[in-house]
């Protein structure tokens, strides 16, 4: 009988032990849940972009820049541009990419300058 008793013991131990592990690590999930910034979408990204640096058509005799640095093709005539604050020009699509990949964190593909505020890329999760 004690070799059970001792058993029950030890099994009722563990099982102790167990769930107050899993209590903590339960505790320890919500907090980082709720420590959490509010998300944005992929699509907020680039719209936050967007409405800090609008696209517009290429015309040969407004650019200076004639060709774009991401994909390094010469901008045609009425091709989709983006015009950064600090005077870089791209295609959108090519910019676009480039603000996706999460190691450049909306930064000029050239001059490394910053694209949107710090909030908005630590919401993106892009910092």
């Amino acid at each position: 009988m004690t070799i059970l008793s001792e058993l029950l013991y030890q099994l009722y131990v563990k099982t102790l032990v167990l769930f107050t592990y899993m209590l903590i690590e339960l505790i320890l999930i919500i907090c980082y849940l709720k420590s959490t910034k509010n998300p944005i979408t992929t699509t907020q990204y680039l719209n936050f972009i967007e409405e800090k640096n609008p696209t517009t058509r290429f015309k040969k005799p407004a650019a200076e820049h004639r060709d774009c640095r991401v994909c390094l093709s010469e901008f045609e005539e009425e091709d989709i541009i983006r015009s950064l604050n600090c005077e870089h020009t791209f295609h959108k699509d090519c910019l676009d990419r480039w603000f996706l990949q999460e190691q450049y964190c909306a930064t000029c593909p050239l001059c490394r300058n910053k694209v949107l505020s710090d909030d908005v890329a630590s919401k993106s999760g892009r910092i």
